[in-house]
């Protein structure tokens, strides 16, 4: 019988290196010879990602955040059903950048979707599938929103819907995270990502080896 798989995401505000840390983790996981399966929300399958591309450029924002969330909600259940799930069947490390977290805080503590409503589109989407585990990086929205700004810069990109919001909705959505954070701490941990990018690698890396693959080692003894 094939072990489980492990769902890792990665949560955060804007330019807090989600993607940077995804990629060094997944290299490190395919070094010890896993199966790693590195994907985004929205997006990760055809369907999805041709949802992403409407929510990002802001055309459903005037339809409201209700509206958005459960466009994010369509685009995620064919996200798990597609890739998701069928990955961690056959015992992959699934690395996700952003799942139902974000939807939390950008649609529900910062757009004002009640917490009912995000729960129903939740259970809809993904059943009973959780994250094994949630990185939640965390940095001063200043400086995550300048780090967004130079490599939009670099490829010649204009601020998607969600980087364009003000300095007062980036400052509440950190506080959000942090809150998700501290309500289930077992499943998150927030790691400083205004540290090097090397160390903040090596405290996913860490935290990723002592919670699964240590315990995975000592088990098959």
């Amino acid at each position: 019988m094939t072990e489980a798989g492990r769902f890792v995401t990665f949560e955060g505000g804007e330019g807090v290196g989600k993607s940077t840390q995804l990629d060094l983790l997944a290299a490190h996981l395919r070094a010890r010879g896993l199966e790693v399966v590195t994907t985004r929300e929205p997006g990760g399958t055809p369907r999805a990602e041709a949802l992403r591309k409407v929510l990002l450029s802001g055309r459903i924002a005037p339809l409201g955040t209700l509206a958005e969330a459960a466009l994010f909600a369509a685009a995620r259940l064919d996200h798990v059903q597609n890739l998701i799930a069928p990955a961690l069947a056959r015992g992959a490390f699934v690395l996700c950048d952003r799942f139902t977290d974000s939807t939390r805080a950008y649609q529900g503590a910062r757009g004002g979707v009640a917490p009912q409503q995000l729960a129903l589109l939740e259970r809809a989407a993904v059943g009973a599938l959780r994250p094994d585990l949630t990185i939640v990086l965390d940095l001063p929205p200043g400086v995550g929103m300048n780090r967004a700004a130079e490599r939009r810069a670099a490829r010649g990109l204009r601020a998607d819907r969600f980087e364009a919001e003000d300095a007062v909705f980036h400052e509440g959505l950190r506080r959000a995270f942090l809150d998700i954070a501290e309500q289930e701490p077992e499943r998150c941990c927030v790691i400083d990502a205004g540290q090097p990018v090397d160390a903040v690698a090596r405290a996913i890396r860490q935290l990723v080896e002592a919670r699964f693959l240590d315990a995975q080692a000592a088990a098959a003894q």
